[in-house]
């Protein structure tokens, strides 16, 4: 788990910077306030006007230790730049993730600590997460929408902060995943999403402050994805 711009600045959506590196289609920024994706988040968007007009970042690669930003079209820049990021997007994804932040603490303490085994947060304003429930009555886990809801309704602040990664690894329901451990920041640290007093978890996501922020969520599809696995679809609404 990496520390990002945009998790120090969450409001930072403009910025100035210079092109590092490029090559056709792709550029390393000085300073980047994009979250690059990952544990199953997509990346920010963004347009970027450079000195002969502007192309928008689609995705953000990690390659070598650098972060590239990926470009409309294929072009290789260099001086200085100006990037705005998409807030629409920034703001469905944000929202989606304190979603499913939500709909897994429910899970959690509703289902006798079931973790998560995948999820996938997208910028359409949909996202799914899969458990490891073998045994769960599908409308048991369709009538948490309501709870998830009421949680929205009652505006709970989302704070972050960060604690020790034994800290991490020895306090029960801080890492939520079967099989993956977020890893810790170059200083030993793990980030923590704390959703008042629902819920607190490890992650390196674009979150919402406060649950307010966002739309309701509507519980869609739940499927059996082999002989453990149920997937949950969410949609914004």
């Amino acid at each position: 788990m990496a520390h990002y711009l945009c998790h120090e600045q969450p409001d930072l959506l403009d910025f100035d910077t210079t092109v590092l590196a490029a090559r056709p289609g792709a550029v390393v920024l000085g300073r980047s306030a994009l979250h690059p994706g990952g544990g199953g988040q997509v990346s920010d968007a963004a347009m970027l006007t450079h000195a002969h007009g502007a192309a928008r970042i689609t995705g953000v690669a990690a390659e070598g230790g650098l972060l590239w930003h990926l470009l409309d079209e294929p072009l290789e820049l260099s001086g200085d730049v100006h990037v705005a990021i998409d807030a629409t997007r920034r703001a469905t994804v944000a929202q989606l993730h304190t979603g499913t932040h939500i709909l897994n603490a429910l899970v959690y303490q509703r289902f006798a600590g079931a973790l998560v085994t995948g999820a996938q947060i997208n910028a359409d304003g949909t996202a799914r997460m899969d458990f490891d429930l073998p045994d769960a009555d599908n409308d048991a886990l369709r009538a948490l929408e309501e709870p998830v809801n009421e949680v929205i309704r009652r505006a709970m602040d989302v704070r972050i902060y960060y604690v020790s990664a034994a800290e991490a690894q020895s306090t029960e329901g801080l890492i939520r995943s079967l099989s993956v451990a977020p890893p810790p920041t170059s200083d030993g640290r793990v980030r923590i999403v704390e959703i008042g007093d629902l819920d607190r978890q490890a992650c390196g996501g674009t979150h919402l402050s406060n649950t307010a922020q966002s739309r309701q969520i509507r519980i869609g599809k739940i499927e059996n994805k082999g002989r453990r696995n149920r997937r949950v679809r969410i949609e914004l609404v």
